[in-house]
């Protein structure tokens, strides 16, 4: 086990590695200069040289190559540098005040996508080709095709103007965070359901689940402990593969939203071209979406003891 975690980690870097390099080659790609930006078109006017000078203190000027090892040795130490949009503010402390608002979204979407897919899950797999059953799949169906932004549209329109139960946009009340949280867990709910319900149809149909019934074990006894955990396993790497869906899923929200949090930020940095918060975000997301990925791994480790055996 200790082997197979060292093993990760260094494939984690080695991706993360990789990221931060396509991610600082496409922003140097892309069309604009952040020094203009800066300045305001046409707003100071300046000379060729004060532009070259704000250019060199930014360090602009130097090959790609430079520029990229002071921004990634500076990443290692843990400083972000400064933004280039806004002067004089550091970039870790606009990630910092982002971070807990998309954090707390996205647990919340993932905490409320588990806690009702799960039991749906197994209850629409017990209940084989149930009302339940048919309902669940063709929810699931629904969830999983249809594109969160326009669910979001059609929730702003229909819970916020129309029925006026909710607040449009904007974190102003605990009520701000019902319909993105909704938004974000529907497509997940419809992604777990569907494998929980898979999962556990598989399992009851095990050779060790019949024989624990043949036992005498009550019907509830044998789902919970014989069934349910084995099914799990599928639920498990599914979990971690869906967080960095959730990540991508988590910008466009909080744009629609005007949710101040690491999306809208991303977002608001990409059109000023503000190389070091974006860099900075995509490779933290990575870190982020790396870490959950081992975490997953390890989890499934925990709940399928073969893997434990294996790794001894």
């Amino acid at each position: 086990m200790f082997n197979y975690i060292v093993s990760r980690l260094l494939q984690g870097i080695l991706v993360i590695f990789l990221i931060s390099v396509v991610t600082f080659i496409i922003m140097r790609m892309m069309p604009g200069d952040p020094v203009r930006l800066l300045l305001g078109e046409g707003s100071i006017k300046l000379s060729t040289e004060q532009i070259e000078a704000i250019r060199a203190k930014w360090g602009l000027d130097r090959p790609y190559h430079e520029q990229y090892l002071i921004w990634a040795t500076g990443m290692l130490r843990g400083d972000f540098g400064e933004s280039l949009i806004r002067r004089g503010v550091p970039v870790g402390d606009m990630i910092w005040e982002a971070m807990p608002v998309t954090g707390y979204l996205n647990i919340m979407a993932i905490a409320v996508a588990l806690v009702l897919s799960i039991p749906a899950g197994i209850i629409a797999a017990v209940h084989r080709n149930s009302i339940f059953d048919y309902l669940l799949t063709l929810g699931s169906t629904a969830g999983a095709a249809l594109p969160n932004f326009w669910v979001a549209l059609v929730s702003i329109i229909v819970f916020a103007l129309w029925l006026r139960w909710v607040p449009p946009f904007g974190l102003k009340e605990w009520d701000g965070y019902i319909l993105p949280v909704a938004v974000l867990a529907l497509g997940e709910m419809a992604i777990f359901a569907r494998v929980m319900r898979g999962a556990t149809i598989e399992v009851l149909s095990q050779d060790y689940v019949r024989t624990a019934t043949a036992k005498g074990l009550s019907h509830q006894m044998v789902i919970l402990r014989h069934a349910v955990r084995n099914a799990l396993l599928p639920v498990v790497t599914v979990i971690g593969f869906r967080i960095a869906f959730l990540f991508s899923g988590t910008i466009i929200i909080e744009n629609i939203f005007a949710i101040p949090g690491i999306g809208r930020l991303f977002i608001d940095s990409v059109f000023r071209i503000d190389y070091q918060v974006v860099q900075s975000i995509v490779v933290i997301l990575a870190v982020l979406v790396v870490v959950a990925n081992l975490l997953t791994d390890l989890l499934y480790a925990f709940v399928d003891p073969r893997l434990r055996t294996q790794g001894r």
